[in-house]
């Protein structure tokens, strides 16, 4: 099992000054992530979500994280992949750069940046995002792997041109997914690619959705597959904070937990801004609670359907409290089928010493636990 910590650069009380210090703290803590032993950073693109992601230009952020490190590898996922977002061939060329430059470390998963905060900034049109996800990554996997590009599909015409530089990794860097529905998983899964799961709702989700990735995967005869190689890799995120006093680490965790729920829900549903007062004393698994009721009250208000995932990101049960309490949920992650943990730390609450000490606590006992476990397996 692989391990991974994932930035989107939230922030509460988004002043231009606190901005720059989250972003500085992002490259910290990714930094720090490779001395305590991770595989992976992942960073998220995101467009004009304030307080919720102020990643705006990932591949810059993990150029510079690159350029200070030399094992870890660099997750530049999700890249918005609507043409208005991004040209596929502009994609494809900053990617294989970032593949070149840091000696072929490079990760690369798509997303539709989806929001209407997002597409109405660059004029994206929300009915074609799934479509053009999934010819972007076409042509993107052509370009890593012929000498020229030609593309002539249903949305855009490129006539032969060489794509320049090529990838150091052969045939090219992974590629993923975001997947957040069985839709998406089987897409995914039809297309060859891995899976970047949203894990909120916790294990008993993520196995169900293990198993439909899995029976996507069985059933797929590589017709739509957008490479000559499939990917099959399934990632699943794991909001924690670890503390030695689990008490601290549990109040903590949940508040940042609390405002990222918050902040999602302000761009993808419509709620009030989130709350960025951290009250010390505060009942917090209770105030989560309290705000999961008042979403579902706003959607009940709205004539909206109250489905399972509406308030998965409300879940408290995670990754927070000592070293102990990390490894047994990951061992429930890891039976319900993940192959990688992308640790969520860096949530718009948490201050940059409990990330620091999160990263610590995990490199020094709960990933070498899995480690020993997977060497006496061996």
């Amino acid at each position: 099992m692989k391990f991974s910590v994932i930035f989107e650069a939230q922030l509460a009380d988004p002043t231009v000054e606190r901005e720059h210090q989250v972003i500085r703290d992002c490259v910290e803590q990714a930094v720090f992530a490779e001395e305590m032993g991770f595989d992976r950073v992942w960073a998220v693109e995101h467009h004009s979500l304030k307080w919720y992601a102020h990643m705006s230009a990932p591949e810059i952020f993990l150029s510079w994280v690159a350029a200070r490190t030399s094992r870890i590898r660099i997750g530049h996922g999700v890249v918005c992949m609507p043409f208005r977002f991004n040209h596929p061939v502009r994609v494809a060329e900053r990617a294989a750069m970032l593949d070149l430059l840091s000696g072929g470390r490079l990760d690369l998963g798509a997303g539709r940046g989806g929001t209407t905060q997002e597409t109405s900034l660059c004029g994206v049109d929300k009915e074609r995002t799934t479509q053009e996800v999934e010819e972007a990554l076409r042509i993107i996997g052509k370009a890593w792997q012929q000498d020229e590009l030609e593309h002539h599909g249903e949305l855009l015409d490129i006539d032969p041109h060489p794509i320049l530089p090529r990838p150091e990794q052969r045939p090219h860097p992974p590629l993923f997914l975001a997947c957040s529905r069985t839709e998406t998983l089987t897409q995914a899964a039809e297309l060859g690619i891995g899976a970047l799961v949203m894990g909120f709702a916790g294990p008993e989700s993520t196995a169900e959705m293990r198993a439909a990735y899995d029976a996507a995967v069985a059933a797929r005869t590589g017709e739509r597959f957008v490479s000559s190689v499939a990917n099959d890799h399934f990632s699943v995120l794991c909001p924690t904070i670890v503390l030695d006093d689990r008490d601290t680490a549990q109040r903590i965790g949940i508040r940042g937990q609390r405002f990222f729920a918050q902040s999602i829900g302000h761009w993808y549903g419509g709620a009030g801004i989130p709350d960025e007062a951290v009250v010390e004393g505060t009942d917090e698994a209770a105030e989560m609670r309290r705000a999961a009721e008042q979403v579902v009250a706003r959607l009940h208000e709205h004539h909206i359907p109250v489905r399972p995932n509406s308030t998965a990101t409300f879940n408290a049960d995670h990754a927070y409290g000592t070293a102990d309490d990390a490894i047994a949920y990951v061992e429930r992650l890891r039976d319900a089928g993940a192959d990688e943990v992308m640790c969520l730390i860096q949530m718009g609450t948490v201050p940059q010493r409990a990330c620091l000490e999160t990263i610590r606590q995990w490199g020094e006992k709960v990933i070498p636990h899995f480690r020993e476990a997977e060497e006496e397996a061996r």
